[in-house]
Formats: C-alpha cells, structure tokens, sequence
C-alpha cells in the first residue's frame, strides 16, 4: 500500500497517512533496524501495537525517500526524534492508519483517531465545562473528537511530560466542520504558548495536527 493521504502544510512541514493493509513481515521488511530496534521489535505481540510500530516507521521512511539508516529514537518525554536528519517529527497510529507528520523548521505535532461514540463518556475527563459548553449537540460526537485530537496533538508538539489536557490545554470555542481550524493556549507555570490546530475528518477517522 503506498500513501493514502498527504497534505503540504507550508513550504518545510507535511504530513501523510498510510493505510496498513500489509502483514507485518512485508512491513518489516521495507524496513532497516538495528539490532536494538530488532529486539524491540521481537518483544512486540503479533497484533495492531506490533503493526502501528511498523507502519509509522514505513511511513516515515517514505516520506523522507531515503534509502539510509533513519535512526529515530525516543526522548525522556517519549517524544520521537531523528538523530541524524534535520527534521522535527511526530506519529500517531489508530486502528489502520499510520499517521506521521514531519517539518524542517518548527517542532509538530499529529494524532488521528477512529471516531467512535465512547468520546462522549470519557469528554469531561479532558474537556473543561466551557469547553463543553460549545459542542454542538448535532455533531456532538466529531466535535468531541477535534476537542482530543487537538489537545493530543498540541501535547506533542509541546513534547514535555506532566501536562494536563484538562488544566493546561485550552481550546477558544470554534464550530465544527469537516475540515477546519481553532485556536489554543497552553499554559502551565511560566509556560504561555498559542496555537492553531488545523483538522480533518477523513473516512472515519478525526486527525489533528499543529505546528510550535
């Protein structure tokens, strides 16, 4: 399967979705690892954990066209990095999507989720009352879902541990549309940072995502 989706969102940062419809063997092996990255790899379950690793990896390789070693690690915050290439970069996966965003110049963040009518149980628990106060009762369900994916992608691309979606991330009330954007503050102690997230209704998934 090759790119399902890809989006230029200025001249250094885009981002792409890869439809995983190939076993894990085939994605392994458009792959190349170290031998860490192999074990890591083998401790995987056989499963959608095992391919989302796989397919962010295939997708990102892709993305780059690059026939080289991609020495992507994680950081103590658990977010990705490249060592060797001058590119800020962050994954997401969610049933079968890979998702991977990447930008020569400022620091990103993307989240995609298959949109599935549990948000409503669990909004309060990342949503603030005047957060709620603006979802749309019509559309309620993907209105929730550009809450999170907002909110997820805003606490990538921030990439530090000990945030939270409730206390420290604010979403300015926007209305929902497939395809649009809203503004965001986070703030926590001397951290003051604004943002606009841009998202995306595609098939049956919500995809978020923002530059720093």
């Amino acid at each position: 399967m090759a790119i399902a989706y890809r989006k230029q969102v200025d001249e250094d940062t885009e981002f792409a979705l890869w439809r995983m419809e190939e076993d894990a063997d085939t994605l392994y092996h458009q792959l190349q690892l170290n031998e860490q990255e192999k074990s890591y790899v083998d401790q995987l379950a056989n499963g959608k954990r095992h391919l989302h690793w796989l397919g962010t990896r295939v997708l990102l390789r892709t993305m780059l066209n690059t026939n080289e070693y991609i020495d992507c690690r994680i950081d103590s915050h658990g977010k990705p990095y490249l060592v060797n290439m001058p590119y800020q970069i962050s994954l997401s996966h969610s049933f079968d999507y890979a998702a991977v965003m990447i930008s020569k110049s400022r620091p990103v963040g993307i989240d995609i989720e298959l949109v599935k009518q549990k948000v409503e149980r669990i909004a309060p628990k990342f949503l603030r009352p005047a957060e709620l106060a603006f979802i749309n009762p019509e559309q309620k369900i993907e209105h929730l879902y550009v809450c999170w994916c907002a909110k997820e992608a805003i606490y990538k691309c921030y990439g530090q541990k000990e945030v939270s979606f409730v206390d420290h991330i604010k979403l300015h009330p926007f209305a929902y549309t497939p395809e649009g954007s809203l503004k965001a503050d986070l703030q926590k102690g001397d951290v003051d940072l604004n943002y606009q997230v841009d998202y995306l209704h595609y098939e049956d998934y919500m995809i978020g995502y923002v530059k720093g």
